[in-house]
């Protein structure tokens, strides 16, 4: 579906944007991958591995919607991966996680319509599930926009979807890396927030794909949840050191000890697929009486269990040990 189409990536230089950018290369033809970022150093070291004719590189912000509107002309489809993601220093800041993740977010609806895109995909997170810090707050705010923009859109504008996962493996900013970084210093002790933490877990091809698959599944106001495993605290600090010792350090501003990606109170809005989960608008599109329970690959979705709910501390796969190992020699 990308050959001979322009796609756009906010916060492109990232560890999404570049594996992204990457598989669209790979598998198809694209007429132009552009990448929209603020940092010229990441853009410049970018440009170093990725300088196809089908490049192209945009420094500009999401908080400025004229540079968005710009970026996007004759654009046919955008990822939106441009966050403020880190979840202490949005307690810390919050005008300013504001300004990126919300305001941001409506920037990139509005030019796309102003554009006349045809498909946009929001990232989101597993915070943004009943949330409990301001990131999460923030992006449950930009899922809202992203579903809501459909009905702004109207029934020939572009259609918008979103995209829920956990933390990606080996992710810049991520605790594995982190990890290894302290080692490498000498740590003999790795610190643990507390022992009883567990998060869902995924890796960055599997992002990817599942953001490829959704751009052909989606019909408009889906948030797309894959099915992916939960990983304890206490075993990935064990899959990394080779032992299970740890100092507690406690808790971080705005942190869980589990996440949820579909949360209960969302149970009667939800359906199951063979591998992932769909949560359908909660509010009504003016325009279309959509079919949520086949999407446009012909597949079939149930309706979940009442109080269903989705939740990295009761998730029915979680990885070993030896699984966390093998994991992380392929993603080093």
């Amino acid at each position: 579906m990308f050959n001979d189409k322009s796609i756009l990536i906010t916060g492109g230089t990232g560890s999404f944007g570049k594996c992204f950018t990457a598989y669209l290369l790979k598998h198809y033809s694209p007429k132009k991958v552009i990448i929209y970022s603020r940092d010229e150093l990441k853009q410049f070291e970018m440009q170093q591995d990725f300088d196809a004719p089908a490049m192209r590189y945009f420094i500009g912000d999401v908080r400025d919607k004229e540079r968005l509107k710009s970026a996007m002309r004759e654009v046919d489809y955008v990822v939106h991966a441009a966050a403020l993601k880190q979840v202490p220093a949005a307690e810390y800041n919050p005008n300013e996680c504001i300004k990126t993740n919300i305001n941001g977010a409506q920037n990139v609806i509005d030019a796309a319509i102003h554009a006349d895109v045809r498909r946009v995909i929001a990232l989101s997170t597993d915070k943004a599930a009943n949330p409990v810090n301001l990131y999460g707050a923030t992006k449950l705010a930009s899922d809202k926009l992203f579903v809501a923009a459909n009905n702004i859109a109207g029934a020939k504008g572009p259609r918008f979807a979103v995209v829920r996962y956990g933390n990606v493996v080996g992710s810049r900013g991520s605790v594995v890396p982190f990890y290894h970084k302290l080692l490498e210093q000498g740590t003999k002790v790795l610190p643990v927030t507390h022992e009883e933490m567990t998060r869902f877990w995924i890796t960055l091809d599997e992002g990817v794909e599942f953001v490829i698959q959704n751009f052909q599944r989606m019909q408009g106001g889906e948030i797309f949840v894959p099915k992916i495993p939960s990983i304890r605290i206490l075993d990935l600090v064990e899959s990394i050191s080779g032992k299970r010792e740890y100092k507690l350090v406690g808790i971080r501003p705005g942190e869980k000890l589990h996440e949820v990606m579909v949360p209960e109170e969302m149970a009667h809005h939800s359906l199951e697929f063979d591998d992932h989960y769909v949560i359908t608008p909660a509010i009504k599109f003016f325009d279309k009486n959509i079919n949520y329970k086949k999407n446009k690959l012909g597949e079939l979705g149930e309706e979940v269990a009442d109080k269903f709910e989705y939740h990295s501390g009761t998730n029915p796969h979680f990885l070993t040990v030896e699984e966390l190992k093998q994991l992380d020699k392929e993603t080093l």
